[in-house]
């Protein structure tokens, strides 16, 4: 079953694009901490710093920080490998998230959880493709009457593993407020969706008798306003709903290992709102652009000068 809202306030009746209004300025600081903070992490690898793998959001940064202001305190979120964007829009510490991708004093989880396996403050990511959203439903079933819900991220690519309709199927019978959110960016890590994902995510949901919804647009406040009444449906009537984002991931799967076509890749690069947002609001763009630069430039450099974190078993 698919939720039908109206359109978006960016589209005219017609359903062409009209220009946004401005971004909050607290959503553009997070907006360009998120793309900072992942554009150091590649470049500490290139140098040597890091160690093990990481795998960036730029692009996808938009989704979280729209989110945000929809989750409260005692939600849940169950994130996925690529979840340092979903951790940024949760909690303000970017000091913490990169000691603990760096192993220094100070880490989340004393270094031992990397980049992928992060437990912070009812936060939750994981490497294993589908494990969080099994998790998530024991835990949305834990929140349910609370007023509390689950939000659990996960991939395109993630539909191919059956932890997924397992945990779909237990969400629907037990009727939990579960919200899924796909990041749909087309490309499950080097293989393109259409080639190994047969039908679409709404059909896999409503085998379930599962809502779904499908975002389009990349502007903050319009998701907002889009998802608004349905989060509050989710917690209310405590059942589950996959929304689906049609995304582009801007950057490589995993720091380097981009192996689309060029086209491919400049065609993720031209829905960038990186360089959408500089061209249309380029005096606050560039002034906090800057800003969040600088100030990453400086977490990396003060966590880089941390020991390596010591971790003791209890």
């Amino acid at each position: 079953m698919t939720v039908t809202v109206p359109a978006p306030t960016g589209t005219t009746p017609s359903g062409a694009r009209r220009t946004p209004p401005p971004p909050e300025p607290e959503d553009l600081e997070l907006l360009l901490l998120i793309r900072h903070f992942e554009l150091t992490l590649l470049r500490l690898f290139e140098a040597g710093e890091l160690s093990g793998t990481t795998h960036t959001c730029l692009g996808q940064e938009y989704i979280p920080v729209a989110l945000s202001r929809l989750l409260g305190d005692d939600d849940f979120v169950l994130s996925n490998h690529r979840g340092h964007g979903h951790f940024l829009a949760r909690h303000a510490e970017p000091y913490g998230l990169l000691a603990e991708i760096m192993g220094r004093e100070g880490a989340l989880c004393a270094g031992v959880g990397g980049s992928q396996h992060v437990y912070h403050r009812r936060f939750l990511s994981t490497g294993v493709q589908g494990e969080s959203l099994p998790v998530a439903t024991g835990v949305a079933l834990a929140l349910k009457g609370t007023g509390a819900l689950a939000c659990a991220y996960i991939g395109d690519g993630t539909w191919g593993e059956g932890a997924v309709y397992e945990a779909l199927n237990m969400a629907q019978l037990w009727r939990v407020p579960l919200l899924v959110v796909v990041e749909h960016n087309g490309i499950a890590q080097s293989t393109p969706t259409a080639a190994q994902m047969s039908g679409r995510v709404a059909a896999r949901a409503a085998a379930f008798d599962v809502l779904h919804h499908r975002v389009t647009s990349m502007e903050v406040g319009e998701i907002r306003t889009e998802l608004a009444p349905l989060v509050a449906m989710v917690r209310q009537d405590s059942r589950p709903l996959v929304v689906e984002f049609a995304t582009h991931r801007v950057g490589p799967h995993s720091k380097g290992d981009d192996t689309r076509a060029p086209e491919e890749i400049a065609l993720a690069a031209a829905h960038d709102w990186y360089d959408r947002y500089a061209r249309l609001f380029p005096e606050p763009f560039a002034r906090i652009d800057r800003e969040r630069r600088e100030l990453v430039e400086r977490i990396a450099a003060e966590v880089t000068a941390r020991p390596p974190s010591a971790w003791e078993r209890p």
